[in-house]
């Protein structure tokens, strides 16, 4: 309790620019009850007699009029000083736990009230399909928990398992820079590569490194993920679906076989895979994972790369049992286009087969299926790549038990990708 006396008078310490508003706020308040007791002065005196007779003799008839004008104009001054303190009180105050000088107030409270007040949803993927969805889903509710694979090979992820042990950082990486609140700036930051030649840092990403820096200190890789999450002031929680070291074990259709991301993705161009499992495959899932797909009001399965990135989350027996037992609606947003060594020539239709091998019927109820076409333009440059546009073969997944929504989810630019408020538009409108 003495404790608790002691920080309150930290606020009268100098240099912490509150004392001056606060005296404002008292000197207003002052002015206010003074004004009031001058408006109402005879009022109180007609109950007063014995007080008005001493006081107030022989002005009767002026008087009151001063003193109800004089009374007015206090309390507006009065007013006026404390809203004016308790304004200037607040952006002391904010200045420093928010030192943002273009972030309002309002905006700050509505991050932290409204948005923490919004549905609980969980979004299942990799890649930077998953960082789509969450972009969108960010502006309507904090309440987010993206769940990532853990199986990526290549490029600076790669590197770091296999010099340092982490688990891969890139698509966790991806995940936070979506949900952070300055996303343009840290983008920019963590998403930043080195381009220094023959360093070993060549080809790695700022994000990356200090999500590897944050398991070596922490130990644990989930540990890292919740710090960097608290530095960065992320909307939302990033947990890796499985704290287990993994891999992608690919058979097909021939027979033959392929371990690992690449390898899987490179023989996935001659031929279809007929398969997929984790290998080891007792690998368990994070227990947080579990509970927050039992508490969702909605879980999203995708977009992403189909095999690669959502898949592999969907592999954990653990995974698939609570979504199977779970009470939220479970979407899968199918993707735009088709994806060179993973589903060529794929349908939206096709998609889901390929989910319900592998994760069971039980693991969604709608489909969310873009209806858009692609410029001729994008679409020529797309097939020079192997890749073309999902046909959106509605009454196909209406056949197989599926609710199929159509709609226009996609953004086309250099690259084409969902668009994420459209996608968070229609999952909103789901809930309702």
């Amino acid at each position: 309790m003495m404790q608790r006396y002691l920080d309150f008078f930290k606020w009268l310490y100098p240099g912490m620019r509150v004392k001056r508003w606060l005296v404002v706020v008292l000197f207003g308040a002052l002015l206010t009850s003074t004004g009031l007791f001058l408006a109402l002065s005879f009022a109180i005196l007609d109950l007063l007699n014995w007080l008005g007779r001493i006081v107030f003799y022989g002005t009767a008839q002026i008087l009151p009029k001063i003193s109800l004008i004089a009374g007015l104009i206090t309390m507006l001054i009065g007013y006026v000083c404390i809203f004016i303190g308790i304004r200037q009180l607040v952006r002391s105050v904010t200045s420093v736990v928010a030192p943002d000088p273009n972030r309002r107030l309002a905006d700050l409270v509505y991050r932290r009230r409204f948005l923490a007040q919004g549905e609980r949803i969980v979004v299942i993927g990799g890649g930077t399909g998953l960082a789509t969805m969450l972009r969108g889903l960010k502006e309507y509710t904090s309440n987010i928990t993206a769940v990532v694979t853990v199986t990526d090979e290549g490029g600076s992820s790669g590197r770091l398992v296999r010099e340092f042990g982490v688990l891969p950082p890139g698509d966790v990486r991806n995940c936070l820079t979506a949900l952070a609140d300055e996303e343009v700036l840290m983008s920019r930051l963590l998403d930043y590569r080195f381009d220094t030649g023959q360093s070993d840092l060549h080809g790695h990403s700022l994000g990356n490194l200090l999500l590897a820096a944050m398991t070596r200190l922490s130990g644990n890789f989930d540990l890292a993920i919740r710090e960097t999450s608290r530095v960065l002031a992320i909307r939302g929680t990033v947990l890796p679906s499985t704290l287990d070291h993994v891999r992608l074990r690919a058979e097909f259709v021939d027979g033959s076989c392929a371990e690992g991301e690449l390898d899987i993705v490179e023989q996935g161009k001659n031929q279809p895979v007929m398969h997929l499992s984790l290998v080891p495959a007792y690998a368990k899932a994070l227990p947080e994972v579990l509970e927050a797909i039992r508490k969702a009001a909605v879980v999203v399965i995708g977009p992403g790369s189909l095999y690669t990135s959502v898949l592999p989350n969907l592999l954990l027996p653990e995974v698939r049992e609570a979504l199977e037992q779970t009470k939220a609606r479970k979407v899968y947003v199918c993707n735009v286009m088709t994806q060179p060594g993973e589903t060529d020539g794929f349908s939206a239709s096709d998609h889901i087969r390929a989910l319900i091998e592998h994760a069971g019927p039980h693991v969604l109820d709608t489909v969310l299926v873009n209806q858009q076409i692609p410029s001729e333009e994008v679409l020529k440059r797309y097939a020079g790549s192997g890749s073309d546009w999902v046909r959106p073969d509605v009454e196909k997944i209406r056949q197989m038990g599926y609710r199929a929504i159509r709609g226009n989810f996609m953004n086309e630019g250099d690259v084409v990708r969902h668009d994420s408020a459209a996608l968070a538009h229609a999952l909103l409108y789901l809930l309702r």
